[in-house]
């Protein structure tokens, strides 16, 4: 059964159960929106509701992304909506230099940040209303990529090409991405491990802005990208200066 739409708007959140999609949500909930957030995990998708304000305006589904079947139960269960986001990547196992990369490690890469938003245009698009958005997560990586950061490189890359594309096959549905820089979240738990505080703080010592992200910054951009009905197609870069640099 679809949801009762509450809210001046209707979101869905892929990956809103943490890290900038949270952030995403909680600026959605606050601008009288109603909100869909999706993740793999029920426990993260029950801390999160905790975390947010406005619940009665607020639904969690678990799915996986990668799995064609759930991305068409998912919008089947949700019905009409305004805008889908998608902030989700599962890049655990995935920062590795080659002799050391596992397939399934990368496979899981493209599953997330590219066939899974693929997926989510594919059954999601017919479901949005006139004006609506489709806005998707790249990131740095495809500008300044490390020596262990191939696989994510190069799916970024990918799924700034998709965007173009989409943009052009789906209009007039507006479809964006945001490429973050780097962003204090839970993913770095898997990027730097123990290492995480000291490697943000040398990158916030040479990025231009003097810090590095925080998940409101990118809530706020992906806010400018599905309000503003005149951007199709773009990569909106909110990185602090990292391609300067």
């Amino acid at each position: 059964m679809a949801y009762r739409k509450v809210g001046i708007e209707k979101v869905l959140i892929v990956g809103g159960s943490s890290g900038m999609g949270l952030a995403l949500a909680r600026r959605c909930l606050r601008t009288g929106a109603e909100v869909i957030i999706v993740g793999r995990n029920e426990e993260k998708l029950k801390r999160a509701r905790e975390q947010l304000d406005n619940l009665a305006a607020l639904h969690a589904i678990a799915a996986d992304i990668a799995h064609e079947d759930q991305v068409a139960d998912l919008f089947k269960r949700i019905g009409p909506l305004d805008h889908i986001v998608s902030t989700a990547a599962d890049i655990e196992g995935a920062y590795e230099l080659l002799p050391s990369l596992r397939l399934a490690a990368a496979q899981k890469v493209v599953e997330s940040k590219f066939y899974g938003p693929l997926l989510l245009a594919k059954h999601g698009a017919p479901m949005l209303s006139a004006g609506g958005s489709l806005t998707f997560t790249s990131g740095i990586a495809a500008y300044r990529p490390s020596a262990r950061g191939s696989v994510v490189a190069a799916v970024n890359a990918a799924l700034e090409g998709l965007v173009r594309a989409l943009a052009v096959e789906l209009a007039p549905i507006r479809v964006n991405a945001v490429s973050p820089g780097w962003v204090d979240t839970p993913i770095w738990a898997y990027v730097a491990s123990d290492r995480k505080s000291d490697t943000l703080s040398a990158m916030a010592e040479r990025l231009p802005v003097g810090r590095v992200g925080q998940p409101d910054d990118i809530a706020d951009a992906v806010g400018f990208l599905m309000g503003n009905t005149f951007t199709t197609g773009t990569i909106l870069h909110v990185e602090g200066g990292h391609r300067l640099i």
